[in-house]
């Protein structure tokens, strides 16, 4: 039976309601307890089955990755390359200067 849950949930609710007791109302909570079950085990089985699904696609941007390093790397030595000398120097009167006040 492939009842919506909460449609026992609710018949058991009414059930109670309306003074059904006994090993009626136990059937039907089983019931309701057994689609549940069975409604969460497949539910976590759909979820389980997409996530894998996801991983394998899930290649990756690697040349995006890739191309993002080669840039950085490009910059930092057209950079450096221009700013070397000036860096030296910077860095040679700051030395410098750190001797004379010993």
């Amino acid at each position: 039976m492939n009842l919506p849950l909460s449609l026992l949930i609710h018949e058991n609710k009414r059930n109670a309601h309306q003074g059904i007791k006994g090993e009626n109302l136990m059937k039907n909570l089983f019931r309701t307890i057994a689609v549940a079950e069975v409604q969460l085990q497949q539910k976590l089985a759909h979820m389980h089955d997409q996530f894998f699904d996801r991983l394998k696609n899930d290649r990756g941007d690697v040349p995006g990755w890739v191309l993002v390093v080669l840039m950085t790397t490009g910059l930092v030595t057209a950079i450096w390359t221009i700013a070397a000398p000036r860096l030296s120097a910077i860095l040679k009167n700051s030395l410098d200067s750190m001797n004379g006040i010993r």
